[in-house]
């Protein structure tokens, strides 16, 4: 008999100590008992859920989580341990975590550690061993709620409480927090593509708003023949003009975007003198600097499988999210504004553009690589629009085929 043992190129054990008993507690009073792990403590924050199979690490350093507790709806975590490369900023920025179950073993020839001491070293304080099914229907059925996570007190009564009293996400402006303190530089890594040939023969100069930014966002940017400057999320328009830019990026981040009106009074003057590009945060920002309004979804979308419709050519894309503010469809009432990407699920606002000036947002990370390549499109427009084309122009008399919810 061939016995063969498949051995991973790097695993490791941890011997953890005994896990103390911690409790998961909501301001509407469910609470969900289960075992501390990562920092031994209590932390509060918004607690949402996200869809995807993997990618944890990305989803613990994303800024856009800044202010909330994250359930991982995939029950075996923490499975592949952690490394250097695959992190989305400098330390992991959620308020807490939720798992089902939390792996002992990292076993990945990339892994340098284990989730459980990651956290730890972090300050982030995690739960496992709770049914995150249910707790994903419970958010589902009556909303994102604001939580408790203690491994302290044992009381869930007093934890309700205290996730009572906790800081609302609506009206909560979080992208001051996480935005970098001051400017900093990144240099093209490619030379620009053959369709988009920058002036004055040298790379496209892109000033990008940090409201909560990905690295990978600045990677993508470089990598389309860009040199970037990053600025501070309450930078003015005369301070990034001056900077002399041949297009403005408007990143992800955190919060309600309303509060944000540093941002959007900025975004109000840079869409009428430079090509703009918005995601995420700076969709919404950019869809408020035009008039729109927007509003809070009652559980957002989280995850790496959102199928999003392109109106204009009819692909649908897989698609990464983090959000849980949308642009309200009223906003293309305006004829300047044209709807460009639907989101299939809640036929919610996903993509726009404005007809008459080179500007374009979409809610989704396009950055990000669940299709893997469905979205890289759209840096593509970016550069055209910073090199003078009008990507995809859809006149006025056009109608798209289908209307987000609550047209």
């Amino acid at each position: 008999m061939i016995r063969s043992l498949l051995v991973s190129p790097r695993t490791t054990a941890p011997t953890h100590p005994r896990r103390p008993r911690a409790i998961l507690a909501l301001e509407d009073g469910a609470f969900f008992r289960g075992l501390s792990f990562g920092r031994l403590g209590e932390t509060e924050g918004e607690v949402v859920f996200n869809t995807g199979l993997c990618g944890y690490q990305e989803v613990l350093t994303d800024p856009s989580y800044s202010g909330q507790i994250v359930t991982m709806t995939y029950p075996h975590i923490g499975n592949y341990g952690v490394n250097d490369e695959d992190v989305e900023s400098a330390r992991p920025q959620v308020s807490g975590f939720v798992v089902r179950e939390v792996s002992a073993v990292a076993s990945s020839w990339r892994s340098v550690g284990d989730l459980h001491r990651y956290l730890d070293e972090a300050a982030v304080v995690g739960i496992s061993e709770i049914d995150t099914r249910a707790l994903t229907r419970h958010l589902r059925i009556h909303g994102a709620k604001r939580g408790v996570i203690s491994a302290l007190s044992e009381d869930p009564d007093e934890l309700v409480d205290r996730a009572r009293a906790s800081r609302s996400m609506v009206g909560l402006d979080l992208a001051r927090e996480v935005t970098c303190p001051e400017l900093y530089r990144v240099e093209a890594s490619a030379a620009p593509s053959a369709e988009g040939v920058p002036p004055r023969g040298r790379p496209f100069h892109v000033v990008a708003y940090d409201f909560g930014m990905k690295r990978n966002i600045v990677r993508m940017l470089s990598a389309a023949g860009c040199d970037i400057t990053v600025v501070p999320a309450t930078t003015s328009a005369e301070e990034a003009l001056a900077l002399d830019p041949d297009g403005v990026f408007l990143s992800n981040g955190p919060g309600d975007p309303e509060p944000c009106t540093y941002a959007i009074d900025a975004t109000r003057e840079l869409i009428r003198a430079r090509p703009t590009f918005g995601i995420c945060l700076g969709h919404q920002i950019m869809g408020l600097a035009c008039g729109g309004k927007t509003f809070k979804l009652k559980f957002g979308h989280r995850g790496a499988n959102h199928p999003v419709k392109n109106l204009e050519t009819g692909q649908v894309a897989i698609t990464s999210q983090n959000h849980g503010f949308a642009v309200e469809a009223s906003l293309f009432e305006r004829p300047e504004l044209q709807l460009t990407h639907l989101n299939l699920n809640d036929r919610t606002v996903e993509g726009f553009r404005h007809r008459d000036l080179p500007a374009l947002s979409v809610q989704y990370h396009p950055e990000a690589s669940p299709g893997p390549h469905d979205s890289h499109y759209l840096f593509n427009q970016f550069i055209k629009l910073m090199a003078g084309g009008v990507p995809l122009h859809v006149s006025r008399e056009a109608r798209p085929a289908e209307a987000p919810a609550g047209t």
